[in-house]
């Protein structure tokens, strides 16, 4: 959809006139460091080209008009400055309503009513369209509210991620709106998520390329075990901090870990601090791979890291099993593993650039006679974090 399409529904949903206001956020990927960002580790997204567009106008009232043109069964959402607690009822609208009311916990006044046209490309699930659509909706709060020079990027990412957790109750880690909020194109960000530092990586992959295959079997992070592996990882840490002085799991090296693992008095949640120990160890592993050119490393490490959320960590399904499964399968794939969440979504795969229209073609099918599913392939493009349009 082209932004003059978009501006013809608002002008034919809102009515025209007024001062309207276009923004942009991008989904995004993680290479590898899956349910680390809640443990203190590193991880290592890239924005995408796809993503959430707002299309917003401020009102003459108190009262917020939603409209997403992805999901117009619902038609108008209104609401009202008013009455910010979250309601089930409101559905989607709690993403961009979150944003609101956190913006104005932080003493940040949204003053008056809004218009909100809201569209996504973004491909399926597990590539934070929740993220993406937080970070739109923030950027445009600080731009069209005057808050720009209290709210910088990062500052952007952390407001959108305070939104999602405390008002959606979905206790995320910072990387998806990290990722969102602060893309550069043609890089990845090594980003530590216990302090905020980060490093951009250029995305040299050589003859190769990424595919990102959306399984189509959809997710939702709140209902699922998301907040379960979250608190059992937390459990394990406070077995662990008996015995060794750290703050978070990925603190620890795997050496370490296996020193002091049998403090962990549950085997599943030893299970989960394996995950996230020895993920960390990858994702720093990875990264030296990339800059070295060493894509059979980088490859096998994606493997490694499927397996451990498929083992360990057990974040996967039958649909995510069968389609990494069917693209270890091919010739020219050097490794694969799910991205994102989990219980559904989206892969990644590093695969051969001269063999990949045939590797597309056969996972396809392997995935169809398996799960009757369609698998949705996009080949990576890199973009730039949340900005305004016009």
């Amino acid at each position: 959809m082209t932004i003059k399409q978009m501006r013809k529904h608002f002008d034919r949903l809102f009515g025209p006139g007024g001062e309207i206001h276009g923004y942009f956020a991008p989904g995004r990927v993680n290479l590898i460091g899956e349910h680390i960002d809640y443990n203190g580790g590193h991880v290592f997204p890239c924005a995408l080209t796809v993503g959430n567009y707002v299309m917003i106008r401020k009102r003459n009232d108190r009262e917020l008009h939603f409209y997403s043109l992805n999901f117009r069964i619902g038609g108008m959402m209104i609401s009202s400055l008013d009455n910010m607690a979250y309601s089930k009822r409101d559905g989607w609208t709690n993403y961009p309503r979150g944003v609101i009311d956190t913006f104005q916990k932080h003493g940040m006044p949204i003053d008056t009513g809004l218009d909100i046209l809201v569209y996504g490309n973004i491909p399926g699930s597990g590539l934070s369209s929740s993220a993406a659509m937080e970070v739109s909706i923030a950027v445009a709060l600080k731009d069209m509210f005057g808050y720009n020079q209290l709210v910088d990027r990062e500052k952007t990412a952390i407001l959108a991620q305070e939104a999602e957790c405390n008002y959606n109750g979905l206790s995320c880690g910072i990387m998806d709106q990290y990722a969102s909020a602060m893309g550069k194109q043609g890089h990845a960000i090594l980003l530590n998520c216990a302090n905020l530092e980060h490093e951009y990586i250029p995305l040299n992959i050589g003859d190769c390329k990424i595919l990102v295959i959306n399984s189509n079997k959809p997710h939702s992070l709140v209902s699922s075990h998301y907040n379960e592996r979250r608190a059992e990882c937390e459990r394990a840490l406070a077995d662990l901090k008996k015995v060794v002085n750290i703050e978070n799991l990925c603190d620890l090296k795997p050496a370490e870990f296996e020193k002091y693992k049998d403090a962990i008095q549950d085997e599943v949640y030893r299970r989960r601090a394996k995950h996230a120990v020895y993920e960390e160890q990858r994702v720093l592993d990875c990264v030296q791979a990339l800059k070295d050119g060493d894509f059979e490393t980088f490859g096998r490490l994606l493997n490694e890291s499927g397996d451990s959320l498929r083992y360990d960590y057990e974040a996967t399904c039958f649909e995510i099993d069968t389609l990494v499964e069917a693209a270890r399968h091919q010739e020219g794939v050097l490794g694969a593993r799910e991205t994102g969440g989990g219980w559904g979504g989206n892969i990644v795969a590093l695969v051969k650039d001269e063999n990949v229209d045939e590797i597309i073609q056969n996972i396809q099918e392997e995935y169809k006679q398996k799960t009757n599913l369609k698998a949705d392939v996009l080949i990576l493009s890199t973009g730039h974090g949340g900005r305004k349009m016009f």
